[in-house]
């Protein structure tokens, strides 16, 4: 199994934050850690005006990707946290629902790459490992 995908469709939330590129570049760079993730770049944050206004961000993580798309005219936001490793999930919703404050929440929970070689992952990390310790 390679890892956990949660998404998370956000109704009826706070207008002005939906639209407060500071505020989701906060939240955004805020998450990872609050997650136990390694956040790997600097959250890119944009604001866009078609179809309707909103902004859509994202950050990278060692362990994949958390995004965030907003309309702010709708109140919706759609956010996916998408990680090659546990987290918490209720964690993650609980932050999300209070930084955003929706009134109905969708989340979908479900875990990635049934089939995904999990032991030569394994095997290649105990190998970097011992690789590195031999360098002197």
């Amino acid at each position: 199994m390679f890892g956990p995908h949660l998404t998370l469709d956000f109704y009826n939330c706070n207008k002005q934050k939906l639209g407060d590129k500071e505020f989701i570049f906060k939240l955004l760079d805020e998450l990872p850690e609050i997650l136990g993730l390694k956040k790997i770049s600097v959250p890119i944050v944009n604001f866009y005006t078609t179809p309707t206004p909103g902004i859509s961000g994202f950050v990278l993580i060692s362990e994949s990707h958390i995004t965030i798309h907003t309309f702010v005219e709708e109140e919706f936001a759609a956010i996916d946290i998408f990680s090659c490793k546990e987290f918490e999930v209720e964690k993650a919703v609980n932050y999300l629902t209070k930084a955003l404050e929706p009134r109905k929440i969708e989340k979908k929970f479900f875990m990635r790459g049934r089939h995904y070689p999990l032991e030569i992952r394994k095997a290649i990390q105990l190998s970097m490992k011992e690789r590195s310790k031999t360098k002197v």
